[in-house]
């Protein structure tokens, strides 16, 4: 299992298929990740553990285990968490690419805007 370490966190690639792909991300408390697109790949977020709030779009979703929230493709987006423990959620991105250099950073906690 391939993990990389970000400021925010961490994620770890689960799986890699032909156009997809699966990783589990974890969120520090108290952390956020850049507020975002892409233009090659939609995503799909299941949160295991943790709670805080997921930008889509316009609407800020409240999220906790159990939660499922969809980003499509050239949607805006952002994942904080909001709690105390680490915020857990497994990522499956769709698209033609699935680089990590197809991040469009709109506005970003740690100067990679």
């Amino acid at each position: 299992m391939e993990e990389s370490l970000r400021p925010w966190g961490r994620y770890a690639r689960l799986f890699m298929g032909e156009d997809f792909q699966v990783k589990r991300i974890e969120v520090n408390p108290g952390a956020q990740f850049s507020l975002q697109k892409h233009l090659k790949r939609a995503e799909r977020w299941i949160v295991t553990s943790g709670k805080g709030r997921a930008v889509v779009g316009d609407r800020v979703i409240e999220v906790q285990r159990g939660s499922y929230v969809e980003i499509e493709l050239g949607q805006v987006h952002r994942m904080t968490n909001s709690g105390e423990e680490p915020l857990v959620f497994i990522e499956v991105q769709f698209g033609s690419y699935l680089g990590e250099d197809d991040i469009v950073r709109l506005q970003d906690d740690f100067g990679r805007a």
